[in-house]
């Protein structure tokens, strides 16, 4: 993920308290950074070590591979991402099965739809039904339920903040949690704005995946997320001369929407990542991500916990 850009064009009405329907981040709203690079060289604290990868987390979880672990099984949660920012899951929800309805404090959660039909309903929204391709933005606050409709099971990748408790209504008995107890209460403020500035849904497939189009706009950005839409044509493959860049103080992880994404991760060969795969690049390390000369477009969902993050490349050799 390099240069941050808003291309977000407006595709639909943002959904509001009495209507339902989706638009991207805002054409030129303005970046809370006086500039696209900083002016001069500088030193940055790189690790001297590898940061390591403590499970669940892996460099590259394939989808076949989770899918394959969880053959037979309709409800389940496959744990992907853990870091002290975020977290992420895979998570299948059987068909006709219904969540608790439930809202998270300070924070959004948002999922992708990999498989499957489910039917979303958020308070303040009308409901809609997200199929594959669907990214879902629900704002801190506001209850919500999704429902599997149809035949088989639904499976999303689901993104939260990291350690995130779930809030429930009084009708709803919430699930135990070890070393809390769920108090009756009153609280203010109330919910976030919904249709601000991030959109509650995107239809990748209808809106973003238009011929060979390419985007790079935003999803989801606020104080604690930051992640982008980024299609692309088919790339060669730069030379591992070319490290990328490293991030300082978080981890950035990656879900490929479309096509084939190219890696090339410190400590880590070369590998190419496919649709519903998830890739973590941890802190501190070097990576690159591009996209496949194999695929004829590819699109990549990066997440991570700070707009806008910094990036560090190696500067230009002399003469560059």
């Amino acid at each position: 993920m390099k240069a941050i850009v808003y291309l977000g064009a407006a595709v639909a009405a943002l959904l509001t308290a009495t209507s339902a329907a989706a638009q991207f981040m805002p054409q030129n709203e303005p970046m809370p950074v006086s500039a696209p690079k900083m002016p001069e060289q500088f030193w940055s604290p790189k690790p001297t070590t590898s940061t390591p990868y403590v499970g669940p987390n892996k460099v590259h979880w394939k989808l076949k591979e989770i899918l394959a672990a969880h053959r037979g099984q309709t409800d389940w949660v496959q744990p992907l991402v853990r870091n002290p920012e975020q977290e992420a899951d895979y998570i299948s929800l059987g068909a006709g099965k219904k969540t608790k309805a439930k809202m998270y404090a300070d924070d959004r959660v948002v999922w992708i739809v990999q498989d499957g039909e489910m039917k979303v309903t958020i308070a303040g929204a009308e409901p809609f039904t997200a199929t594959k391709g669907f990214m879902v933005n629900v704002p801190f606050r506001h209850v919500y339920t999704i429902e599997t409709v149809g035949d088989k099971p639904s499976l999303r990748f689901e993104v939260r903040q990291a350690h995130a408790l779930p809030l429930y209504p009084l009708s709803e008995t919430p699930d135990a949690v070890p070393g809390r107890t769920y108090m009756k209460v009153t609280g203010q403020p109330g919910p976030a704005n919904i249709g601000t500035s991030n959109p509650l849904y995107v239809d990748f497939w209808k809106q973003i995946a238009v011929g060979d189009k390419t985007y790079g706009g935003k999803f989801v950005w606020d104080d604690h997320w930051t992640s982008n839409i980024l299609r692309g044509k088919a790339a060669p493959v730069p030379p591992a001369s070319n490290l990328g860049h490293f991030h300082v103080d978080w981890t950035e992880f990656w879900f490929i929407m479309e096509g084939k994404i190219g890696y090339q991760i410190e400590g880590f060969p070369y590998f190419e990542a496919d649709q519903g795969d998830v890739v973590t690049a941890v802190q501190g390390r070097w990576h690159r991500a591009g996209n496949s000369p194999l695929a004829p477009m590819s699109t990549r969902i990066p997440f991570n916990p700070r707009p806008p993050i910094l990036h560090n490349f190696e500067p230009p050799a002399a003469g560059q």
